[in-house]
């Protein structure tokens, strides 16, 4: 039976089990929409299971009551409308929620439609200026209700000037919808907006459609005038740049016609100038001497406040305060900091402009009172721009010894690398130098150089370096190879390349040069000396070989021989035996008269002859010797002692025999003429008055090398 029990039980049980009740409606809140609907609303937003909701409300103080239906499909919320929705009232809300499995009903919730209103808008007629009351303007808007009276509600208005995007909000109360809102700046636009609400509710009106209105026009308010002082030119003048501006504060639309502008030096206000001037800065060219400025703005109604300038002279020293200043970023602000040494000085102006590699000519400044730091938004300096910052301390009427320091509002990677070049090409080593990149081109601060370098066909290397390294060397390199080098600039933002160039190292180093070329030189000169040495050994033979002896023809006596002082000789004097001596000469002979006929027609025969006749009696063979020796004719008689010093090779008497005879029988014809006897006659002897001109710079002796063996007869 316990079993059969079990069985019915286990389906009730499992039905049970897949039960899913909706939630309980919790967070009921409700809205007055004024002239529309009541909404309520509550959690959870969504159910898994489809689920419908019925919420129950008692109205017109819990006298009546009604209904409203809503599902999960459509969302938790659920509107009454009018004109069941007239406060003032009170409500009760209560929410059920059903599905499938079964209801949850939320807790009963009580609402005053007075603190549950929200209403309409108002709307805004106008917004104008009160004729003859500065800085103030008067709203007026309308309300059509007959619930609920102006004493009824409150108000919120916010405005703004046309170019700022900060709103400022006042509170306030109306019984006959007009507001003045003053404390505004002359002659500058606003935009105005309104809200309002029933005094105790909970809720805000949505803001109104915003309106525009003028100030009225004023006398223009200060200047803030600065100056930018430059070196003085050779004529002795000085460029002053004047720069003024509306003062902070001033209208931001006010109406200005012009600006009057009036200078003088210090110690003669009678030399005052003035300018009359549309734009907000002048040129000047002062002396030396310290001068006074002042500007001043004018419209219809009349001038600004004076702002008044002191110019130092050229010779006047500034003082100095600040010590020391630093630059850092805050959110989207730039913050620039800075110490003085002067508690007294209070005051500083700063200045700032991009550093370009021209004249700066877009200089702004803006002064900074009982601080020591100023903030500017990153967005209002351009980036990729480098930036001076100067402050100036001031003092009284003194101004003093700015203090600069250079900032990036953004750096960025530099538009390019440096240019390179590669000097002292070695075996395996190079030079790579470079200079810095143009300030324009930077868009940065450089943080280091990277060099990068290939062979042809090879890896590629890298070494980095600082940014003060504007040159580097490269090492291990491969003999006569081609590389390819770059130079990378990198900041903070990343790296720009420069342009690649190709250098080939050398295949032999100066050093190697300078020791092959020494050791070649020191070869030679070993060699020469060697040789030389060798050469003294026999020094005759080298004398002879390198200064071989040439008679001088200059010196010849043939000329001055006389044929009337020898005696005619039938036959020759046989020539010296001695050979043994250097310098052998011819011995002295009468000379015929036709001799210098003989030696001209026949010069060449006459020496064959010559050479014959030596052979046959058995003298020196003529190219025998070792020495060089002077080879004398075989035929010559003695002349006379006054007359030994002429010297001349005899020349046989008979010209016509000579002339017909051949190399080969010119032996047997020189023993026939001496066999004959014939006897020489004096015709044949050289008169001594008579100088022949072709004698007078012959040669008188020939010179040949022979040998000093001797044949024998």
């Amino acid at each position: 039976k316990m079993w059969i029990l079990a069985l019915w039980i286990l389906p009730l049980l499992y039905k049970f089990s897949l039960t899913a009740l909706p939630a309980k409606p919790e967070n009921i809140s409700c809205i007055l929409y004024y002239k529309k609907n009541l909404t309520c609303t509550w959690s959870p937003k969504k159910e898994i299971n489809y689920t419908t909701y019925v919420v129950n409300r008692t109205y017109s103080f819990r006298k009546k009551h009604d209904i409203c239906k809503a599902n999960s499909s459509t969302g938790a919320s659920c509107s009454f409308f009018r004109p069941t929705i007239t406060p003032p009232d009170y409500f009760t809300i209560k929410v059920e929620a059903e599905n499938k499995d079964g209801v949850a009903t939320s807790d009963i919730t009580h609402w005053t439609l007075n603190d549950i209103v929200k209403m309409e808008p108002p709307k805004i007629l106008s917004v104008k200026p009160i004729l003859g009351i500065k800085k103030m303007m008067q709203i007026k808007w309308e309300w059509h209700d007959s619930l609920f009276s102006s004493s009824d509600f409150k108000y919120m208005l916010r405005y703004r000037t046309i170019n700022s995007t900060h709103w400022v909000e006042v509170d306030f109360q109306s019984d006959d919808l007009v507001y003045n809102l003053t404390g505004l700046q002359a002659f500058t636009e606003y935009i105005i907006a309104m809200r309002c609400m029933v005094k105790g509710s909970y809720f805000w009106s949505d803001w109104s459609q915003e309106k525009m209105g003028l100030t009225e026009e004023e006398v223009p308010g200060g200047l803030d005038l600065w100056r930018v002082l430059r070196p003085a030119e050779v004529d002795g003048r000085r460029p002053v740049q004047l720069l003024w501006k509306k003062a902070r504060g001033a209208p931001v639309l006010e109406k200005t016609f012009g600006y009057i502008l009036s200078y003088f030096p210090e110690n003669n206000t009678n030399l005052t100038q003035i300018i009359n001037t549309t734009t907000q800065q002048c040129e000047l060219y002062l002396g030396g001497e310290t001068y006074w400025m002042s500007v001043t703005s004018y419209n219809s109604l009349g001038n600004s406040p004076a702002a008044t300038l002191r110019i130092p002279a050229v010779n006047e020293t500034p003082f100095q305060c600040i010590e020391a200043m630093q630059t850092y970023f805050a959110q989207d602000l730039l913050v620039v900091e800075w110490q003085s040494s002067d508690p007294v000085v209070d005051t500083w102006m700063v200045e700032w402009f991009p550093d370009l590699d021209s004249e700066p000519s877009d200089i702004s400044w803006e002064s900074v009172s009982e601080a020591r730091n100023w903030t500017i938004p990153q967005d209002k300096l351009k980036p990729c721009h480098l930036y001076n910052i100067s402050v100036y301390p001031l003092f009284q009427d003194l101004v003093g010894e700015p203090y600069s320091i250079q900032v990036y509002a953004k750096e960025c990677a530099p538009e390019k690398g440096p240019i390179i070049k590669a000097e002292n090409i070695g075996v395996n080593t190079v030079t790579i130098t470079w200079k810095e990149i143009p300030k324009s081109k930077r868009r940065g601060f450089i943080s280091n150089y990277t060099i990068f370098y290939q062979a042809e066909g090879g890896k590629e290397f890298s070494k980095t370096v600082s940014s003060s390294i504007q040159q580097y060397d490269l090492e291990s390199l491969t003999r006569k190879t081609s590389y390819t080098v770059r130079v990378m600039a990198s900041t903070r933002a990343g790296g720009g390349n420069g342009t690649e160039i190709n250098f080939r190292t050398l295949s032999l180093s100066v050093f190697e040069i300078v020791l092959i070329t020494s050791l070649v030189g020191g070869g030679l000169l070993i060699f020469t000396v060697l040789t030389v040495a060798s050469g003294l050994k026999k020094a005759t033979k080298l004398t002879h070989l390198c200064w071989p002896i040439v008679p001088n023809p200059a010196e010849s006596s043939i000329a001055s021989w006389h044929g009337n002082d020898c005696k005619n000789k039938p036959n020759l004097k046989e020539f010296d035996d001695s050979v043994n001596t250097e310098d052998s000469i011819l011995k002295s002979y009468c000379v015929p008269s036709d001799l210098i006929d003989k030696l001209v027609v026949n010069f060449e025969n006459f020496l064959e002859e010559v050479f014959i006749e030596e052979a046959e009696k058995g003298q020196e063979n003529i190219w025998g010797g070792e020495k060089n020796e002077y080879v004398t004719s075989p035929n010559r008689p003695d002349c006379p002692p006054e007359k030994s010093s002429q010297v001349l090779t005899e020349i046989p008497s008979r010209k016509s025999q000579l002339s017909e005879m051949s190399e080969d029988n010119s032996s047997e014809v020189e023993e026939q003429l001496l066999s004959s006897g014939e006897s020489l006659g004096p015709d044949y002897f050289y008169e001594e008055g008579a100088l022949n001109p072709y004698l007078k710079n012959s040669v008188t002796t020939r010179e040949f090398l022979v040998h000093e063996t001797k044949t024998e007869v």
